[in-house]
């Protein structure tokens, strides 16, 4: 996403001039997505949804660690007033955690424990960019799937055989 901007957001349409606070505030969100939210929801969802027994410590703590960053963006939106998270303009730093935000469901974490990150995912829901490109490649589904509890479980079975079955293609691979 830097390097996009970099090359194509000459005009600071989704980013902000290198070297202005808001820019390292941006990348600073930016990170806290790559190295928080990315990875431990990560692992919420595959503990909660991919895993081949029900480990409740992994579920637990990744559901919990989710919640935790989630409290820390809800504070950033409810306290910064902007509608995004730094400033008032959409930047990659929303792009990057829109994604994850919008699933919170999947990784079982209930979004509505944080009013003002869910306003905020409304708002990006409701921009057209964010509506037409969500449905690339293909139609984007999860809060749909979110509201069938039975769809939702047949839909897990279905990723965990998938993720289960890759793995263990992958350790036969690395055997070789």
């Amino acid at each position: 996403m830097q390097y996009l901007v970099a090359r194509y957001d000459k005009d600071y349409k989704i980013s902000y001039p290198p070297g202005t606070r808001e820019f390292y505030e941006m990348n600073n969100w930016l990170f806290f997505q790559n190295a928080g939210v990315g990875p431990m929801q990560g692992q919420a969802n595959h503990f909660t949804r991919y895993a081949p027994e029900q480990i409740e410590y992994g579920i637990n703590r990744y559901q919990n660690e989710t919640r935790r960053l989630y409290a820390v963006l809800d504070k950033q939106l409810s306290t910064n007033k902007y509608d995004y998270l730094t400033g008032s303009k959409c930047t990659i730093a929303d792009i990057a955690h829109w994604g994850w935000i919008v699933s919170a469901g999947w990784a079982g974490v209930d979004i509505d424990e944080f009013p003002t990150l869910k306003a905020w995912e409304d708002r990006m829901a409701a921009r057209p960019g964010v509506e037409k490109g969500r449905h690339v490649p293909d139609r984007h589904t999860i809060k749909d799937l979110l509201k069938d509890k039975a769809k939702m479980e047949q839909q897990a079975a279905e990723s965990r055989k998938w993720v289960q079955t890759g793995m263990k293609e992958d350790a036969k691979r690395g055997q070789k």
